[in-house]
């Protein structure tokens, strides 16, 4: 596919690996074999999946002539820390509006991401409510900006929208290209599956490329139903603008909705079983809200036999470990 036609920075340095977990998959039974791509590794303070979807969002901001960046999330958000990484990088302004999911749950002086907003010079935060129009509130906040002389630019959460998503697309064909590269055939791909940009965009790079290698997302945030809607209509953008030949049906969108718990960012056993498993057996660190929660969701359907036996299945990890350390007292008790 053809990303020239749009504007792109250049944050990337080449592909990200993909590695093999023979430790893990032979703690799990050994039926099954466990690949990582490592997206957890891409540029970016501490790395993660969202630098892919910025290359293309601030290149976007930039020829529009923005000085400033304006982003939300959740209070640990990393994709508010990748905005505010490479905002800075860009010498960019940057604010955010974090939504409070979980009442009481920001905390200023909170380590994790909080501490990462501040460090990396971000100039306003603002909270609101759990349930808050978030594309209202980050409005509100480009109205007082530009009042101020400011020429301001809304990337949404997660970056998810059809430029974001293009970065997926081209995760997408250099994972197919790696494979290609290293002769290995994956029978399944299992993404973690929330703000849908991530998602969506693999879905459509894969179709594009005609990698013919299913992928299925673990919700992280919403049920099956309406989290498999939210990422095809994104699907379905993100193919018309990158012109791909017959779109994308709606049963190629596959979620599931079982591992996602009591709610967004709240902790599972589960998850903290996986972040355990891969940081015990292959020294890997997951994040405890969407990185964790998906690999609990691969954990589960590898013991349940929903892979054949000697599958070849492809975890893809995007990052967030900073958010660990907001989560001490989960890992401890």
């Amino acid at each position: 596919m053809n990303y020239t036609q749009f504007p792109r920075r250049n944050y990337l340095q080449g592909p990200t690996p993909i590695e093999e977990m023979p430790a893990l998959s032979r703690v799990l039974g050994g039926e099954v074999n466990l690949y990582i791509k490592r997206d957890d590794l891409l540029p970016g303070s501490a790395g993660g999946n969202k630098t892919r979807k910025l290359e293309f969002c601030i290149a976007d901001a930039m020829e529009k002539g923005a000085d400033t960046i304006i982003t939300c999330g959740a209070v640990q958000s990393n994709h508010c820390r990748l905005t505010a990484s490479w905002s800075a990088k860009e010498g960019l302004d940057c604010h955010l509006v974090l939504e409070e999911r979980v009442k009481g749950s920001y905390k200023k002086e909170a380590s994790g991401n909080n501490f990462l907003f501040e460090l990396l010079g971000v100039k306003t935060i603002e909270v609101v409510p759990g349930g808050s129009d978030m594309m209202a509130e980050m409005e509100k906040k480009a109205q007082e900006l530009k009042a101020a002389g400011r020429s301001p630019y809304i990337i949404p959460g997660g970056a998810s929208n059809a430029i974001g998503a293009t970065g997926y697309a081209v995760c997408a064909e250099e994972t197919v290209n790696q494979l290609n590269d290293m002769r290995l055939s994956i029978d399944h791909i299992v993404v973690p599956s929330g703000s849908a940009g991530t998602h969506a965009g693999m879905v459509v790079g894969m179709t594009g490329v005609n990698g013919n290698i299913p992928i299925s997302g673990m919700n992280v945030s919403r049920p099956k139903d309406v989290q498999e809607e939210i990422v095809h209509k994104l699907a379905v953008k993100t193919a018309e603008r990158l012109h791909v030949k017959g779109g994308v049906e709606r049963q190629d969108i596959v979620c599931y909705g079982d591992y996602v718990g009591p709610g967004y960012s709240l902790p599972t056993d589960a998850m903290v079983e996986a972040v355990k498993l891969f940081a015990n057996h292959e020294a890997i660190l997951l994040d405890p809200v969407y990185s964790g929660k998906a690999a609990a969701g691969l954990i589960d359907l590898v013991r349940k036999g929903v892979f054949p036996k000697d599958s070849n299945v492809l975890f893809l990890h995007t990052g967030g470990s900073p958010a660990l350390y907001a989560y001490l007292d989960t890992f401890r008790k």
